[in-house]
């Protein structure tokens, strides 16, 4: 194969997003999938930084959403009260899509990104939500990030920071959180969707020359992988500009 499985995913992730989206990306692999979007799959797409700028020009692929290039020919730059102010806005809010990670994902899309172990006797501290819960509650649908292994596929989270389906079909309504679930983990092995009925996490594709087998082996729960299909291997055109526009530094992709 001449790529990579982190390009693999950025460009798997990159496909989900359509022209007139509105991306709100964080930093590292899920801006690159952002920004590779913009550049292949849809150029009409806008990419909204949590921290404000809207539309950007992208000379450069920025390090962080803190990063100064993020402001570069920008359409407009607001403030982080606003930028949230737009994502809970039930009007604006639904039109955008969201792309995030965290440490541990459970069978309904439920994010941990906030500590390991009991919340008095923590294992592991992490980063915490920064504005990936609201993220979760509020926009149309969330693209999600992950590595598979069986400490980050886990059946319990430690601790709950962002709420995906909760626990069926009703959870999100009987929650009151309005925005949909999440659609899709974008993983190093393969995409996975959740069930219409159930809101219980499938394996949808997986990646040439992966085993279907070997990923139910590498998460932590039972996960259904008999409507698993291969995903289509990266275009030659994509890598290009993936590797030569989108990234050329290998800030990300390296």
């Amino acid at each position: 194969m001449n790529y990579s499985p982190r390009e693999i995913m950025v460009l798997a992730a990159a496909r989900q997003i359509k022209n007139k989206d509105i991306v709100l990306c964080g930093t590292g692999l899920s801006m690159l999938a952002a920004v590779a979007a913009k550049h292949i799959y849809a150029p009409e797409s806008t990419i909204f930084f949590e921290s404000g700028a809207i539309d950007s020009g992208l000379a450069e692929l920025p390090l962080a959403v803190a990063d100064s290039r993020v402001m570069y020919k920008a359409a407009n730059f607001c403030s982080l009260v606003e930028t949230f102010s737009f994502m809970q806005n039930k009007k604006t809010g639904t039109n955008i899509v969201g792309i995030i990670g965290a440490a541990q994902i459970d069978p309904y899309g439920n994010l941990n990104s906030t500590m390991i172990g009991s919340y008095d006797h923590t294992k592991v501290r992490f980063a915490g939500s920064g504005g990936a819960c609201d993220l979760s509650c509020f926009v149309g649908s969330n693209i999600i990030f992950m590595e598979v292994t069986k400490q980050k596929f886990v059946k319990k989270l430690s601790y709950l920071t962002s709420p995906g389906w909760i626990q069926d079909d009703t959870s999100r309504d009987q929650s009151k959180i309005a925005a949909k679930g999440p659609s899709i983990v974008v993983t190093d092995m393969g995409i996975m969707g959740f069930d219409k009925k159930s809101k219980k996490m499938f394996l949808k594709e997986y990646y040439p020359g992966i085993n279907p087998e070997d990923i139910q082996k590498k998460v932590g729960f039972d996960i259904d992988i008999s409507r698993a299909v291969p995903l289509s291997e990266p275009k030659n055109g994509e890598l290009k500009i993936l590797r030569e526009k989108t990234d050329p530094e290998k800030l990300i992709l390296d």
